[in-house]
């Protein structure tokens, strides 16, 4: 039996996909490769370019590999990207979403873990935001997700499929083997881009509102690094391995850090300064988005590895160097997803 990893060469699903492979799983890329790179994924597994929404091509994969799980990260993710184009966004994360789990039906697949995201909250009225928050996006992006955790669980109350959702808070950092990291030019996320513009690589690094109910003016947020999240994804997929519960959890540490804090981490480093220019908020934005963290540490045993923003911070530098040395040698394709 295999597991089917949808969005495995992007940032996170090929942090997975290695860590799968190290634990000695048999898995299976299907990607597109519109924000994935081949070359992010171990050479021993085997990379299908194609859509999550094509149910014959899916459906194939399933039978032809035995298929018994999926972990489905293929996903739009920008938020402001979502306002400006909301059908692409329903088109990409919800009707996708759905044609692969018809072809996970019929396929009899057992388990699927699907990743979802903190946008469904919205703009909480409590923090920390426990799971039974009430879901209030406030953006496409933040409803397609919701959209797709409700066809989900609607697919486990009627079919033999057992599913986790994993509500991601912001993710950041890199492996610490160096073996994949955030490595797409126009990234948005805001550890990426302060560390893009300590190294020069960007003339200047924007602040989108400074009037936010919080301390220092700007949004607050709940860093997590990458590998203490496919650590996350593997606690899940052995506890539906072993008959335990669908269920939905957060993915985050339970604190946060504005982006001012963000900033001055990435300068204490990086031991480089840059300039920070303070520009309008974002649409979609939400002040501050916390994880209540209990249940997954409680049900899955989870516990995190690098929870300090300054190793987090410490490997998306590794991380960038890295990358800046691979591209200067031609080793790995330089392409502006």
């Amino acid at each position: 039996m295999a597991i089917l990893v949808t969005g495995g060469a992007g940032y996170i699903g090929s942090h997975m996909v290695h860590m799968l492979s190290d634990a000695g799983e048999r898995v299976v890329v299907l990607d597109n490769l519109t924000t994935g790179y081949a070359w992010a994924i171990p050479k021993t597994v085997p990379l299908v370019v194609g859509e999550t929404g094509d149910i014959a091509r899916v459906t194939g994969l399933i039978a032809e590999h035995k298929i018994d799980a999926i972990i489905h990260f293929a996903a739009s993710i920008v938020v402001p990207d979502s306002v400006r184009d909301p059908l692409a966004y329903y088109r990409n994360n919800t009707t996708n979403a759905c044609m692969l789990l018809e072809a996970a039906v019929n396929g009899g697949v057992r388990q699927f873990i699907f990743s979802s995201t903190a946008a469904v909250y919205g703009n909480p009225q409590k923090v920390p935001v426990g799971e039974d928050t009430p879901l209030t996006p406030m953006s496409p992006y933040g409803n397609s997700k919701l959209m797709t955790e409700i066809m989900l669980k609607d697919v486990g109350a009627a079919h033999d499929i057992k599913y986790a959702i994993l509500r991601y808070f912001n993710v950041a950092g890199a492996d610490p083997a160096l073996r994949s990291g955030q490595s797409t030019l126009s990234a948005t996320h805001l550890i990426k881009v302060a560390v893009e513009a300590a190294l020069g690589m960007r003339p200047i690094l924007a602040v989108y509102g400074t009037d936010y109910d919080t301390p220092d003016g700007t949004c607050i947020r709940d860093y997590i690094h990458v590998t203490d999240l496919t650590i996350a994804h593997l606690a899940a997929l052995t506890h539906l391995r072993m008959g335990g519960a669908n269920a939905t959890f957060n993915c985050g540490y339970g604190h946060g850090h504005s982006v001012f804090e963000v900033i001055e981490a990435v300068k204490r480093v990086s031991g480089r300064n840059f300039k920070v220019e303070v520009a309008p908020r974002r649409p979609g934005d939400p002040a501050v988005l916390v994880a209540d963290s209990a249940r997954i540490r409680t049900q899955l045993g989870w516990a995190p590895r690098f929870d300090r923003l300054d190793t987090i911070v410490e490997h998306a530098l590794m991380w960038e160097r890295h990358l800046g040395e691979l591209r200067r040698d031609a080793r790995i394709m330089v392409r502006d997803a």
